[in-house]
């Protein structure tokens, strides 16, 4: 059964916890699908995770591109998969894929976003009602993410 863990950005932007999730993911050895929406937020994070630390590299691709299906790390707008990742990253307020070849969803939603908090609280009512595993982070005044019982 799919984890899903709901991430509560009130302290960090998407743009600073992505990559360090990222890496956690690719760590373990899976791949990830960061599902967002088309346009400005998946350009916006494609040029990001290029350069968003000098001292780090974080190999990814846009669904669509020549070798797709070779990247560590997918963004893509389509919840298609087409890297076999086990962990799908959901990052805009938009219609999640079927959840059952993941391992785990991590459901980043920025806490000073309306539509997205509104949002990210219906996803929380539709899968409890699925029985599904789900888990609630937020971050404590240090910026360490804690799962909140």
């Amino acid at each position: 059964m799919t984890q899903v863990w709901f991430y509560h950005l009130e302290r960090t932007p998407l743009k600073a916890a992505l990559p360090d999730l990222l890496e956690k993911t690719l760590q373990k050895g899976w791949k990830a699908y960061v599902l967002g929406a088309a346009g400005e937020t998946l350009e916006g994070l494609d040029q990001h995770l290029w350069a968003y630390r000098e001292e780090a590299f974080l190999p990814h691709g846009l669904e669509g591109e020549p070798q797709a299906a070779r990247q560590p790390v997918l963004l893509g707008d389509s919840g298609g998969n087409a890297n076999g990742a086990e962990v799908l990253f959901s990052v805009s307020a938009m219609n999640l894929p079927e959840l059952s070849p993941y391992q785990r969803c991590l459901i980043l939603f920025e806490g000073h976003d309306d539509t997205h908090l509104n949002w990210a609280r219906a996803q929380w009512k539709t899968l409890k009602a699925q029985n599904l595993d789900l888990a609630y982070w937020k971050q404590n005044d240090e910026g360490r993410w804690e799962k909140v019982q």
